[in-house]
Formats: C-alpha cells, sequence, structure tokens
C-alpha cells in the first residue's frame, strides 16, 4: 500500500476502512459527446435534404427491384456455393503430394485471385469475340455440345462465372488454412484405426477445420452479396441496375438508391444471423473441446471408427 494510504489509514478510527474514491473518466464522456454532436449534425443534415422519403417505401415493391433482389440472392448463393467447392478441391490438390497437382493448384490461385473481378466477368461477357461456338467433340464423331458462346454465356452467366472463380481462389486458401489448423496427430490417429483418407477428412479433419473456414466464409459471403453489384456493368438486374431503371424515368436517383441499400442491409443483417449461428453450432466462439464443439465430434469419430485387426494387416 502507498505511504499516503497508510498515513491516512491511521488517522482513522480502529475497523473503519478507506474510503473509495472513483475516478472520473472526463475523455469517455467528452467523447461520448462529441458522437452525439456529430449524429446530431447528421440527422439535421439528412431531415433538410432534397429527398423525398415518403416515396423510399414505394420502390421497396416495385417489381423491378424484387427481380433484382432475387438476382442478387441467387447470383450470390450460386457463385458462393460453387466457390466453396471448387476453393476446396483446389485447397486439396494444393496439399498434394503430387507436384503437377500442387503446382496448377499454386497457379490457379495465382491468377484468379490476381485479376480484378470487373475484368474476369468482363473477359466472360465478351468470350464470343474469340470463340465463336463452344463445343464438346464426341470420340466417334458428333457434338455432346456445339452452341454459340453468345448463347450459352449471358449477361447472368458471364457475371456467376466471374464471381465464382475469383472467389474461388480465395475459398482455396481459406480451407487451406483451415486445415492446416489441424493437428497433425490426428490425422495420425485416424491412419493407425483404419480410416481411410476420405473417412479421416470428412470425421476428423473437416469438424475440427470449420471453426477456422466458417468466419472467413461467411465474410466472404456477405461481401459476394454486396459483390454482385458489380454485375451491373453488363446489364445484369440485380439491385443497383434495378434502381438505375427506376431512376432513369422519374428522375428520383437518392430515392431509389435508399431503397437498394434497404434491401442490402437486411439480406446482409440476415446473411449476418445465419453466420453467428452456423460459427456458434461449430463451436467456433472458443467452444473448443464442448459436448456440441468439433473437438468432440473429431474424438466421437475416431472412438466409433472401425479397428484394424491383426489378420486384416
Amino acid at each position: 500500500m502507498p505511504e499516503a494510504d497508510v498515513e491516512q489509514g491511521r488517522s482513522l478510527a480502529v475497523g473503519e476502512e478507506l474510503p473509495i474514491v472513483r475516478l472520473r473518466h472526463w475523455g469517455r464522456w467528452i467523447s461520448g459527446a462529441v458522437v452525439l454532436a456529430l449524429l446530431a449534425l447528421l440527422g439535421v443534415a439528412l431531415a433538410q435534404a432534397q429527398i423525398d422519403y415518403g416515396s423510399v417505401p414505394e420502390f421497396l415493391w416495385y417489381r423491378v427491384v424484387l427481380v433484382g433482389l432475387l438476382n442478387t440472392v441467387l447470383l450470390a448463393v450460386i457463385a458462393q456455393g460453387s466457390a466453396i467447392v471448387i476453393g476446396v478441391v483446389i485447397a486439396l490438390m494444393r496439399r498434394s503430394v503430387n507436384p503437377v497437382a500442387r503446382w496448377f493448384a499454386a497457379a490457379y490461385i495465382w491468377l484468379f485471385r490476381g485479376l480484378p473481378v470487373l475484368l474476369q466477368i468482363l473477359i466472360w461477357y465478351n468470350l464470343a469475340l474469340v470463340f465463336t461456338y463452344i463445343s464438346i467433340p464426341l470420340p466417334f464423331g458428333g457434338y455432346l455440345l456445339h452452341e454459340q458462346t453468345n448463347v450459352l454465356v449471358t449477361a447472368f452467366v458471364a457475371a456467376l462465372l466471374g464471381l465464382a472463380l475469383n472467389e474461388s481462389a480465395y475459398m482455396a486458401e481459406i480451407v487451406r488454412a483451415g486445415l492446416n489448423s489441424v493437428d497433425g496427430g490426428q490425422t495420425e490417429a485416424a491412419k493407425s484405426i483404419g480410416m481411410g483418407p476420405l473417412l479421416t477428412l470428412r470425421r476428423v479433419v473437416l469438424p475440427q477445420a470449420m471453426r477456422v473456414i466458417i468466419p472467413p466464409t461467411g465474410n466472404d459471403f456477405i461481401n459476394m452479396l454486396k459483390g454482385t453489384s458489380i454485375a451491373s456493368v453488363i446489364g445484369v438486374t440485380e439491385l443497383i441496375h434495378a434502381a438505375n431503371n427506376i431512376s432513369s424515368n422519374n428522375l428520383l436517383v437518392m430515392e431509389t438508391l435508399l431503397a437498394a441499400a434497404i434491401w442490402y442491409m437486411v439480406v446482409v443483417t440476415i446473411a449476418g444471423i445465419g453466420q453467428h449461428y452456423l460459427e456458434r453450432s461449430f463451436g467456433a466462439a472458443d467452444r473448443v473441446g464442448s459436448a456440441g464443439g468439433a473437438w468432440s465430434r473429431a474424438a466421437r469419430a475416431l472412438r466409433t471408427a472401425p479397428t484394424v485387426r491383426s489378420r486384416d494387416v
């Protein structure tokens, strides 16, 4: 105890405690007041802005806006789902002992992660300039597929390819990081009791890796929902394109953009809630080792896996 406190304690009566002096955090009060003042100024500015707020709810239910919302969600879900599947394959190839597979995976990640997603979308959209037809020949003559490129690669397909392939490169690195986070002893233990590579991956490695994979994947999916707005460049009717179509007729640019912003916030909020519960189900929030955690599921998989008998060796 400091000497000043000791001296003060001597002057007090026997058994009487030292008074508690609460610290005054003036910095917190000042910073809070500044934030409230800025919010008040923003509210006043928005109230005085020349925006017809009453028309915004009406634009939310325009048919073209609902079509744009549907295309935004479909494009994001299909692109993210495809990216996850491709990313898992590329991540496994990246960890393969086969040098050809390993170098191919590295080149794939280098290419699709290095090019801007808008550039990739434009390349796919203009693919008909270099390939008039897309053909899949059969071994004994004829074609399994022979169609004009501009018929197969529509604006929606071009946006889907650009978004999915770009995201798959990032997903490959996310999955690889998740797989690397699992201790190698888990795989060795699974092999020692006779589990094959695929069974080990499905029942031991992936349940533990998911707590590392899910958080960045959820963030990427939220970015994908917003990133679909790039598809408006090639004429895909998503939320931004739908808002521009309405404002080109009534010149209410800010009102239609606010309607699009509201729908973006709705879908992003729903995705964020889904990510939260998905993380919690896999024990991503530091619940490793609990009854519902990934480690316990992996341990149960090891316990219930068939053992190797001596006569089978």
